[in-house]
């Protein structure tokens, strides 16, 4: 729930100070109109939070907000559709009059309702008016198939009739949500899922301005914003929009998953909860982040995963967080104070995953094995971006070989220590130059521990060394 702003006390108090204050009355889609052409020439975004949409969705919505459209966004879930939304709330200036007691914001100038056209006709410009923050000018609704005209639109208050009043009266009403955004932003989320009878009442009060109540005819000239959320499938195939609702629609905007990894981890650095804990802290060095990103996309690429659900960026959010408490847990186990996720806790995300992908396989069992190879695909191709020819050379990879050759064998897991694997790198010089590739300079041992098991989990899935595995445990071997 939007928490009450208190206006200012300066702010006119009556239409006649209101008239004289010079303020001017505007439809709401001149408001955002204007308020968005002032961020552009001030080449600011739009609103802040969303990212990767700065080449593709932007300007197809600052061209919609200029041109004065309802808007649909069409995308799979996760795309920032409902944050971007309600940040359209942003581009409203912050405070708005209206008449005092209005339930529907009525326009001190231009009053919409009984309640109000009453109030003026009786005091005039000595009528009341009080002001509502742009963050109260938002209605929002999840269309489910259950969604009811009275929910939208309005329906007859039996208390009021009650009291005394007659159903042909208007101040019988109790005004639904459409009417309730007067002046504002009204949002659908999932469109397709309203019923097409629902539609036809929204459009009716869209379009015709009014609408029946239990047989009263009102007019509501109401001005609105109308945006919605879709999801592609739903829109084109299913064809549960009516034509008449979908082509009020000015502007359609289709979104997408980040085109970039680096875009994705900016996204999940953002979005996921911070990761330490208590006296635990917690550094995520940049090469699991990494895997983290590129496992969505690879997700987002695969056969085996159902595209038509989307791999939404929630799920690189859910992988993060549950990457990092595994290493928390691991590390309250061991009494360490710092520490840093490693190629083992990944065995962590298959909680996290399965919820939020479909896998599509003809054999039982196979989600597991699917998702398995995802995580070692994201964590080769992550090795493989950052231990270039150009930065690890091939005689540090033959020394590091050698080594195991020689009968070194290293053991990873829960229960092996960040100073254990750190130790290593004293014994083969040339891992800890590989290693310090990978940590960039953080000389945390935690982070130096990961990049240990990062780099022998990396030569594994290159067919250098042997591992053997069970469950978050493992021996890396040399392979002769």
């Amino acid at each position: 729930m939007t928490e009450h702003v208190v206006p200012p006390a300066h702010l006119p108090a009556t239409v006649a100070a209101l008239r004289a204050s010079g303020w001017t009355s505007q439809p709401v889609k001149e408001e955002l109109r204007r308020n968005a052409i002032a961020k552009i020439q001030a080449g600011e975004p739009l609103f802040e939070g969303v990212m990767g949409y700065e080449h593709t969705v932007m300007p197809q919505l600052e061209n919609a907000l200029l041109a004065g459209h309802d808007i649909v966004f069409l995308g799979e879930r996760g795309q920032a559709k409902t944050r971007m939304i309600r940040s359209l709330t942003g581009l409203l200036d912050e405070w708005m009059p209206i008449i005092a007691g209005s339930e529907i914001n009525d326009d001190p100038y231009a009053p919409v309702s009984r309640h109000a056209r009453d109030l003026v006709a009786t005091m005039g410009d000595d009528a009341p008016v009080s002001w509502v923050h742009r963050s109260e000018r938002f209605g929002e609704k999840l269309a489910t198939p259950d969604t009811s005209i009275a929910d939208l639109i309005g329906e007859v208050d039996p208390i009021k009739v009650a009291e005394g009043r007659y159903l042909s009266d208007e101040l019988t009403l109790h005004y639904g949500l459409v009417p309730r955004t007067n002046r504002g932003i009204f949002a659908i989320n999932e469109l397709p899922d309203l019923s097409e009878r629902i539609q036809v009442g929204l459009l009716n009060v869209l379009e015709e301005r009014d609408v029946q109540i239990r047989g009263y005819k009102i007019r509501l000239p109401l001005d609105i914003m109308l945006v919605a959320s879709a999801n592609p499938d739903d829109y084109t195939n299913r064809g549960r929009i009516i034509t008449p609702l979908k082509d009020r629609f000015g502007s359609q905007i289709r979104t997408h998953y980040p085109l970039e990894v680096s875009t994705e981890v900016e996204i999940v650095r953002q979005e996921a909860r911070p990761a330490s804990i208590g006296d635990v802290k917690v550094r995520v060095p940049h090469f699991m982040e990494e895997v983290i990103a590129t496992f969505s996309h690879l997700a987002r690429a695969s056969s085996n995963i159902s595209q038509r659900s989307g791999v939404s960026v929630r799920l690189s959010v859910s992988n993060y967080e549950i990457m990092t408490a595994n290493a928390i847990r691991r590390a309250l186990r061991a009494g360490d104070t710092d520490v840093a996720p490693r190629v083992s806790d990944l065995e962590a995300l298959a909680a996290s995953t399965s919820g939020k992908v479909e896998v599509e396989s003809l054999d039982d069992g196979r989600e597991g094995a699917i998702l398995e190879h995802l995580v070692k695909s994201a964590v080769l191709q992550v090795y493989k971006k950052i231990a270039t020819p150009a930065a690890v050379r091939v005689e540090q990879v033959n020394e590091i070989l050698a080594a195991f050759e020689s009968g070194v064998t290293v053991h990873a897991g829960e229960d092996v220590s960040s100073a254990q694997l750190v130790a290593l790198m004293n014994e083969i010089p040339a891992l800890a130059a590989v290693v310090k590739v990978f940590v960039d300079g953080n000389e945390s041992p935690a982070v130096q521990a990961s990049a240990v098991e990062f780099v022998l989990e990396g030569l594994h899935l290159s067919k250098r060394l042997n591992k053997d595995a069970s469950g978050p445990r493992a021996t890396y071997r040399s392979k002769a």
